[in-house]
C-alpha cells in the first residue's frame, strides 16, 4: 500500500492512553473453531470486560454477522454500547484497528499494515478494519504503508515510544527498513522522536514480543515493567534485561524515568501445547478506570496493589481473563481508544502540513 507521507512537523501525535477518551473500539468474539472450543467462556469474559469499560465511556463494538449481533445485544443489554456490522476475523483491534493521532484537539486515523503478526495468520479482512472505522466516523485514513501493530508500541504522550526489536525488526514485517528508518517513521506518524528499544518479550507470545505484554507507561514519567521470580524460567533473563534497559532510558529532555516492577502470574498456562503470555501488564486505561486481567493466580492481588498507587484518581479493577488469554492476548489487545477530539479529514492534514512548513 502506498504511503501518505507526513513530515515530522505536521504536528499530529499519538496521545497517551490516560488522556480523555471519546470511546473505546472493540470487536465481538466469533467463530468457535478459531477459539478452539472456548468461544462460550470467552464471550462471557468479554461481556464483563465490555460492561466494565462501558460504565465509564462509550464502547463502539464491531459485530461481523447476525449471530454476533444478536449474542452481543443479548449479553450487553442496557450497556453504553453501539454495534456496527463490519467484516473482520478476529478481535485484536489493538493490532488491526486504526491508531488515532491528535493535534490541538483534532484527530486523524493512521492506518498501518496488519499482516497477521508477521504472516502467521491470514489478515486480509482484518487489515481493512481501519477503513471501516474511518467510514463509520465519516473520515478517511492516513495510510502509512508500514507493517505495525498497536500492541507493539507504547507512548507517553511526550515524545517517547517503547517497542521491541524482536517485533518491529522481524524480517516478516518490514524487511527493507532499518532500525533508524523505523525510528524516523515512528517520529513522523506518532510524534515520538525518542524510541526506547527493548530486545524481546515474553516466551510464548506469538506476536513476537509485543510491548503491551511486558512494559507500559502509567504516566509521562513512570514505567511499569514485568519481572519473573523463577530463575529457571526463560522470562527471568528477558525481564531482568528489560528492567536494566529501562532504568538506563532517558526521555526527550535527557531525564530518567521512574521504573516500577510488576510481578508475572505464578502459573504457567498452556493451550494446545503452547505456552501463553499471561501477564498483568496487558491492562487497559479508560476514563476513570484501569481494567486489569486476572487469572485466579496467587499474584492477582499483588498486581492490583502494585498498580493502584500508579493511577491516582482512577479505579483499578481486576476482571477475569483466564479464557480470553487462550487466544494469546488480554484486555489491551482487544481495545483501541478513540481520544476525545474532533475527527478531521485528509484535507485538514494536508492544510496543517502546509501551514507548518510556511
Amino acid at each position: 500500500m502506498p504511503r501518505t507521507l507526513l513530515t515530522s512537523d505536521h504536528g499530529f501525535a499519538m496521545p497517551a492512553e490516560w488522556g480523555p477518551h471519546a470511546a473505546t473500539w472493540m470487536g465481538w468474539p466469533c467463530d468457535d473453531e478459531l477459539w478452539m472450543g472456548e468461544l462460550e467462556p470467552v464471550r462471557g469474559e468479554f461481556a464483563e470486560l465490555v460492561r466494565t469499560i462501558a460504565a465509564y465511556e462509550p464502547v463502539e463494538l464491531l459485530v461481523r454477522d447476525t449471530d454476533a449481533e444478536q449474542d452481543a445485544s443479548s449479553r450487553l443489554a442496557g450497556a453504553n454500547v453501539r454495534l456496527h456490522r463490519v467484516p473482520y476475523n478476529d478481535v485484536w483491534l489493538r493490532d488491526s484497528g486504526p491508531i488515532f493521532v491528535a493535534r490541538e484537539g483534532r484527530l486523524r486515523l493512521t492506518n498501518w499494515e496488519f499482516n497477521g503478526w508477521g504472516g502467521k495468520y491470514d489478515a486480509t479482512i482484518d487489515n481493512e478494519v481501519p477503513r471501516h472505522v474511518a467510514r463509520i466516523l465519516g473520515t478517511t485514513t492516513v495510510d502509512t504503508g508500514v507493517v505495525l501493530e498497536g500492541g507493539s508500541i507504547e507512548v507517553n504522550g511526550r515524545g517517547t515510544v517503547l517497542t521491541t526489536r524482536q517485533c518491529l525488526l522481524a524480517p516478516q514485517r518490514n524487511p527493507t527498513l532499518s532500525e533508524l528508518e523505523l525510528e524516523t517513521l515512528l517520529a513522523a506518524y506518532l510524534g515520538t522522536p525518542r524510541v526506547g528499544w527493548l530486545d524481546r518479550g515474553l516466551e510464548g507470545d506469538h506476536t513476537d514480543g509485543h510491548i503491551d505484554t511486558i512494559t507500559r507507561f502509567t504516566d509521562a514519567r513512570t514505567i511499569v515493567t514485568v519481572t519473573c521470580a523463577d530463575r529457571a524460567d526463560p522470562n527471568y533473563e528477558t525481564t531482568l534485561e528489560n528492567l536494566e534497559r529501562l532504568r538506563a532510558l532517558r526521555d526527550v529532555a535527557g531525564q530518567p524515568f521512574r521504573v516500577v516492577t510488576l510481578p508475572l502470574p505464578d502459573i504457567r498456562v498452556e493451550f494446545a501445547g503452547e505456552r501463553l503470555p499471561v501477564t498483568y501488564a496487558n491492562f487497559y486505561i479508560a476514563n476513570d478506570v484501569v481494567v486489569v486481567p486476572t487469572y485466579g493466580d496467587a499474584n492477582d492481588a499483588r498486581a492490583l496493589e502494585t498498580l493502584r498507587p500508579l493511577f491516582p484518581g482512577r479505579e483499578v479493577r481486576g476482571v477475569p481473563a483466564r479464557h480470553l488469554i487462550t487466544g494469546g492476548g488480554a484486555f489491551h489487545c482487544v481495545t483501541q481508544q478513540q481520544p476525545a477530539g474532533l475527527i478531521v479529514g485528509s484535507a485538514d492534514v494536508q492544510a496543517s502540513q502546509h501551514a507548518s512548513s510556511t
